[in-house]
């Protein structure tokens, strides 16, 4: 089982920054596949940025440039870096696990992020 707590949403003014973090617990292997994921009201999720299990690291087209992800294996987490905010932008954001040997997918309970001036 794995266990996901993402933290460092907020309210931020377009053009400002916030960096995401999600903390896993439980086994997670450097090459599970890890990332984010985001949900605006009345849309579907869409994935953001993430690790895939070959090592290689994914951006949707409308964060390339402006959102970074990162991870720290020693410590079981992921970030997201996220830069030149815009309104559309927000929506709750969802860290997710994906185990490379069972493929189970594990979600965090997503955090915030408002993108308002």
């Amino acid at each position: 089982q794995v266990q996901l707590v993402e933290s460092g949403g907020g309210l931020v003014q377009p053009g400002g920054s916030l960096r995401l973090s999600c903390v896993g617990s439980g086994r997670i292997l450097r090459f599970d596949a890890m990332g984010w994921s985001r949900q605006a009201p009345g849309k579907e999720r869409e994935l953001v940025a993430s690790f895939t299990r070959s090592g290689t690291i994914n951006y949707a087209d409308s964060v390339k440039g402006r959102f970074t992800i990162s991870r720290d294996n020693a410590k079981n987490t992921v970030y997201l870096q996220m830069n030149s905010l815009k309104p559309e932008d927000t929506a709750v954001y969802y860290c997710n696990v994906e185990k490379f040997y069972t493929r189970d997918k594990y979600w965090g309970q997503g955090t915030q992020v408002t993108v308002s001036s």
